[in-house]
């Protein structure tokens, strides 16, 4: 939704607002002058409708991170400790920071800095890559490659991660086991682990949380007990971290 199209938004909410009135109360003509009155004051007071968009985001918000937060608590265990997911960093650290994400996601393969400068500036950190295929076909047939590799070579599997990740155009299962024989795992042991130890249940435990928490697109954090939507940056996600270790939640 543009900016342009939720002003508009706004002013229809303000009008509606200040034409809840009963219809039996007014007669055609007071009708008529009210909506007058509503357009002129509109056009006369334009940052109003700014204000009035404003709040609802701020509550919209507000709601999204409350259900994000119940739904982190009631899911510790799932987000943080699932056996299916790679931990990177310190596998000890203080602080775990959970990237929900996508092979084929644009804005995961630019947030890949991210986590690189966070790892090698905080040597604390435990980062857990939670693998969420969302985007299409080749997606999901890219994550069932990298989930053999995590079973087959998981000590190869952070290398394999980032090369599919950013080394190529577009993932699917033909990129995503080239780059694996390329890291020496052999193609017929990775083919061989996808039939007879598929990922559905993981993707499908990954769908579930996301739901839970309200995700709907890559990457998505999971800090402390806040989930933090969109490849929001460095600095944000390090401000999380900071406030987990000196209140022991994402936001102090």
């Amino acid at each position: 939704m543009t900016r342009l199209f939720k002003t508009f938004a706004a002013g229809a909410a303000i009008a509606a607002s200040l034409a809840a009135v009963p219809a039996f109360a007014l007669d055609d003509s007071q009708k008529k002058e009210m909506g007058a009155f509503i357009r002129e004051y509109l056009i006369q007071n334009p940052e109003v409708m700014i204000e009035v968009q404003n709040a609802l985001e701020a509550k919209q918000q507000a709601q999204r991170t409350d259900q994000s937060t119940k739904a982190v608590a009631a899911n510790k265990d799932e987000i943080f400790s699932s056996p299916n997911d790679i931990v990177l960093g310190n596998p000890k650290g203080d602080v775990t920071v959970v990237e929900f994400f996508d092979y084929n996601c644009g804005y995961c393969k630019r947030a890949m800095s991210d986590m690189d400068d966070i790892l090698e500036k905080d040597k604390n950190i435990r980062f857990v890559l939670k693998e969420f295929p969302i985007l299409g076909p080749d997606s999901l047939a890219a994550h069932k490659v990298a989930d053999a590799v995590r079973i087959l070579a998981p000590e190869k599997y952070p290398e394999f991660h980032r090369e599919l990740l950013v080394g190529q155009e577009h993932a699917s299962e033909a990129t995503a086991i080239s780059v694996a024989t390329e890291l020496g795992v052999d193609e017929a042991r990775i083919r061989k682990t996808m039939t007879e130890k598929p990922n559905d249940d993981i993707v499908r435990q990954a769908y579930q949380l996301a739901n839970a928490i309200g995700i709907t697109g890559t990457p998505t954090y999971v800090v402390g007990d806040e989930a933090v939507f969109g490849a929001v940056g460095l600095q944000q996600i390090e401000e999380k971290v900071g406030n987990v270790r000196s209140c022991g939640k994402a936001s102090c």
